[in-house]
């Protein structure tokens, strides 16, 4: 082959997959075992002594998943990635590498739900603390920094209210105070945004939802962008500092620009376990083949919904990135030229009473707690999703009482129109 750089579709479907060497299998097995068998005891030494890469235990490494993992990092940008048991425990293993006990994170006020559960209440099991910045304003995260803070956390499209942020703004914010910056695209997905080339040191994913696409399966990923300086601080010391399980190795030192995959890998993968199976990495993988076809069908029909609902009577107001009257339209056209992704909000008149009714009579569209499904899926986020979270909480958040999330799938959109049409008449004025 040339030298030419693959598009982004080929990456998709070829970007990890070699034939199998011993069957000649063109798609990628699934690799079911627990363990494997070491040529040799020098071999096994020095698998576990990360003198050689290799498998040892599933838990840590699979060749099914280090295919996904592969192709991940190459449609992202990144230098090495590592598939986990679901988008949170991407987030644990994350910061898992980064914090200690007394240290800080600045949020994005707009995440998903059950990340501002894990970042207010589990994460303080760890010592961890954190501090919610406003997504909108950057200079909101400047005020919140000082010197125990150890990441900048936002997502590049926000779950459920569809908010985009300045990623260059924030990413100079980070490079400014010597902090990594991480990225959650699971909404967007890399076919709609490349957090690195914005300025992201980290990137992470919840598979479950468009990689995947389809529903199946569950996983997450964390990609290293290879940008950040781990040594420059002495602040993260599981990468600048001598790891005693590994014979005083330092590993930002040994493994250079993809120190961060290996420390969440061999630090936290390895003793927290929160590992993929790899039948999931293998649908997630087949999932990720038809990603671009997915996604922009996603964004043309989600578009089009968008805009039928916000000339409906009974309908308030519509958060979609992609209507020209949004107020996040030119961030959307910076950042997500090819669409504004699936997933959006829109307030029902009536509150929450009303959204409670359109969830339960819709008939195409499913009531169910996900995104990113072929499938077309609604949801109430503040009887559900958000629930938790106080009244205060709920609004910054962009769960409101009335405000209902749709995630549009690949159905005929005419189908999709119709069957929310006749759910909204169903509300009382």
């Amino acid at each position: 082959m040339t030298d030419r750089i693959p598009g982004f579709s080929t990456l998709a479907i070829h970007a990890g997959a070699q034939p199998d060497p011993s069957t000649g299998a063109r798609v990628t097995p699934i690799y079911q075992t627990t363990a494997f068998v070491f040529d040799d005891v020098d071999h096994a030494a020095s698998l576990f002594g990360l003198q050689a890469f290799g498998n040892i235990y599933t838990r840590i490494t699979n060749p099914t998943t280090a295919a996904l993992e592969e192709r991940v990092a190459a449609l992202e940008g990144g230098t090495a990635a590592l598939a986990t048991a679901s988008g949170h425990a991407a987030q644990l293993l994350a910061f898992h590498a980064m914090m200690m006990p007394g240290d800080n994170i600045v949020a994005a006020n707009k995440l998903y739900g059950g990340s501002i559960n894990q970042l207010n209440h589990s994460f303080k099991s760890f010592g961890w603390e954190v501090r919610w910045a406003e997504a909108t304003d950057p200079d909101s995260f400047t005020a919140l920094i000082d010197d125990r803070t150890r990441a900048i956390f936002v997502e590049s499209l926000a779950n459920p209210g569809g908010v985009l942020v300045d990623l260059d703004a924030i990413a100079a914010i980070a490079r400014s105070k010597g902090i990594p910056f991480v990225v959650d695209n699971t909404l967007a997905t890399p076919y709609l945004c490349r957090p690195i080339e914005h300025g992201a040191d980290i990137v992470l994913h919840s598979l479950t939802k468009f990689m995947g696409g389809h529903g199946n399966s569950m996983g997450g990923v964390i990609v290293d962008g290879g940008t950040f300086d781990w040594s420059a601080s002495g602040n993260y010391p599981m990468l600048s500092k001598p790891r005693p399980e590994y014979n005083g190795m330092v590993l930002h030192e040994t493994f250079g620009n993809f120190a961060f995959a290996i420390a969440c890998r061999v630090l936290g993968l390895r003793d927290l376990g929160p590992a993929i199976s790899p039948m999931n990495s293998f649908l997630i993988m087949t999932g990720i083949e038809t990603l671009p076809l997915r996604m922009q069908r996603h964004c043309d029909n989600a578009l089009k919904v968008a805009e039928h609902l916000k000339s409906h009577d009974k309908v308030d107001w519509v958060s979609y990135a992609g209507l020209e009257s949004d107020p996040y339209y030119g961030l959307h056209r910076k950042y997500m030229p090819k669409g504004a992704g699936s997933v959006f909000t829109f307030g029902v008149k009536g509150g929450y009473d009303a959204g409670v009714a359109l969830v339960s009579n819709v008939q195409l569209f499913s009531h169910l707690a996900n995104i990113g499904d072929t499938r077309s899926l609604i949801i109430h986020p503040a009887s559900t999703t958000h629930r938790q979270l106080t009244d205060e909480q709920k609004t910054a958040a962009g769960a409101g009482p009335d405000v209902v999330r749709l995630s549009i799938g690949l159905e005929d959109v005419e189908d999709l129109i119709a069957d929310l049409d006749q759910a909204l008449a169903t509300i009382e004025a």
